[in-house]
C-alpha cells in the first residue's frame, strides 16, 4: 500500500511521518503522475486558497476529481476538508458545506478530547488550528463527531473529512482509521 499526501503546501510532512511510523509507504503528491500510483490520498491542513490555486497550476484538479469520484480513498484535514467541500470552488466532491476559519485565528487554537464512535471509547485529542467546521451535509454523509453542535468529522463513501489536525498530536488512531478505509477498498 502506498498513501499519497498532497505536498504543495501545508502540513504534509507530519502526515507522512505518522504513516511511516505505522509502517506505510508514502509518496509526496505533486504531479498528475504521482496520484496515479497511490492507493489513498491525504489532503493536509494549510491554506485552502493557496492549495486550490496550486491544484490548478500543476494540473492536479481534474485528475484528482476523477480519481476521487471513481473511488480513491481521500482524507481532508482542515484545509483539506475545505478542498473537498461542495461550497468552495476547489474539488467540490463531498456533499458538505464548510465554514472557513470558523474557530477563529491562530491564537484561538485549542485542543479538546472527544470520543469518536468509529474508533473506540478512548477520547481522541482534537487539535483545532484556524479550523473550519461543517455547516450542513447531505443525507449520504455520516457524521463522525460533533463539537458543541458543530460537525467536525464526517465520512461520505470513500471520503473522510476532519476539521482537526490529528497529525500534530501523538494519537495515530485517525490515520489507522483512514488506512482501514484504503484496505477495505483494495
Amino acid at each position: 500500500m502506498i498513501v499519497g499526501v498532497l505536498a504543495l503546501q501545508g502540513a504534509f510532512k507530519e502526515h507522512m511521518d505518522f504513516l511511516n511510523e505505522l509502517g506505510v509507504e508514502t509518496l509526496k503528491v505533486r504531479t498528475p503522475e504521482d496520484i496515479k500510483t497511490v492507493d489513498g490520498l491525504i489532503l493536509p491542513g494549510g491554506e485552502s486558497t493557496v492549495m486550490g490555486k496550486l491544484l490548478t497550476r500543476y494540473n492536479l484538479k481534474l485528475p484528482l476529481i476523477q480519481l476521487i469520484r471513481s473511488g480513491l480513498p481521500v482524507w481532508g484535514t482542515c484545509a483539506g476538508m475545505i478542498l473537498l467541500s461542495q461550497n468552495h470552488d476547489h474539488l467540490q466532491v463531498m456533499n458538505i458545506d464548510v465554514k472557513r476559519n470558523a474557530y477563529g485565528n491562530q491564537l484561538g487554537s485549542f485542543i479538546r478530547y472527544e470520543t469518536l464512535k468509529v474508533l473506540d471509547e478512548k477520547p481522541l485529542p482534537l487539535a483545532f488550528i484556524r479550523a473550519p467546521y461543517i455547516e450542513s451535509s447531505g443525507s449520504s454523509v455520516e457524521i463522525l463527531c460533533e463539537l458543541d453542535g458543530k460537525i467536525v468529522a464526517a465520512k461520505e463513501k470513500n471520503m473522510l473529512a476532519t476539521s482537526f489536525h490529528p497529525e500534530v498530536t501523538n494519537d495515530k488512531r485517525m490515520h489507522q482509521y483512514f488506512l482501514d478505509m484504503i484496505k477495505n477498498r483494495m
